[in-house]
């Protein structure tokens, strides 16, 4: 979907400032949130392409606003809502509902830490050959949908450079909206600034995206 949260390649954010010796977490809650997010996932009521979308559909003046980890929260306990892991009162509150109904987590705090060194592996198997070999040149497709995509607005319509096939994985914008996994070959493609920006672009950088088969047509 076109949204604040695809800036990518957009002027007037300012510019990117990354901080020396950056730590994990500013603060106690970032890991907090990132504990908590992980945990709600367990109920398996969601996947990460769907939180993902989640994030990406918060208020415009919210996203902007909100930081990184605020971003997560706030999704989050929407998603909560939409699925009836928590009511609006609670939430409101902090208190649970004497009536609500109760439930062991499937994750609990022992065993975040672990989830979260596992990871979630998107690797499938397919019974397809890849469209497109090392070296060809690809465009990526023009395409405004109205959903989850990780094809970023400034790549769409731009011709790059296959430079890496990473195999069959997950397709996030099918996953997000959970019409199922739907594994497609996933390739890394090569850009280069000025394909992207026009002449005034360095001829010297570059950018490379991972983008899914269906976000690619032969050049």
């Amino acid at each position: 979907m076109n949204g604040v949260h695809d800036m990518g390649g957009m002027q007037c954010f300012g510019p990117v400032l990354p901080e020396t010796n950056e730590p994990v977490f500013h603060a106690e809650w970032e890991a907090r949130a990132l504990a908590i997010t992980l945990a709600m996932a367990g109920w398996g009521k969601w996947n990460i392409d769907s939180s993902r979308h989640a994030r990406e559909t918060l208020p415009p003046a919210d996203y902007l606003r909100y930081s990184y980890y605020e971003r997560w929260i706030a999704a989050l306990t929407r998603m909560m809502v939409e699925h009836g892991l928590v009511t609006s009162e609670e939430l409101e509150s902090g208190q649970p509902d004497p009536g609500s109904p109760k439930a062991r987590p499937p994750l609990d705090a022992a065993k975040v830490r672990e989830a979260l060194r596992r990871g979630g592996p998107t690797a499938r198997p397919l019974d397809r050959e890849p469209r497109f070999a090392l070296g060809q040149k690809v465009r990526a497709i023009n395409a405004h949908p109205k959903g989850h995509t990780r094809l970023p607005c400034y790549a769409r319509g731009h011709i790059g450079e296959i430079v890496l096939h990473h195999g069959p994985h997950v397709f996030a914008d099918a996953n997000a909206h959970f019409r199922g996994e739907d594994p497609q070959h996933l390739y890394a493609v090569r850009f280069t600034a000025r394909e992207l920006w026009g002449k005034d672009a360095s001829p010297r950088d570059s950018i490379t995206l991972d983008l899914w088969e269906p976000h690619l047509e032969p050049a």
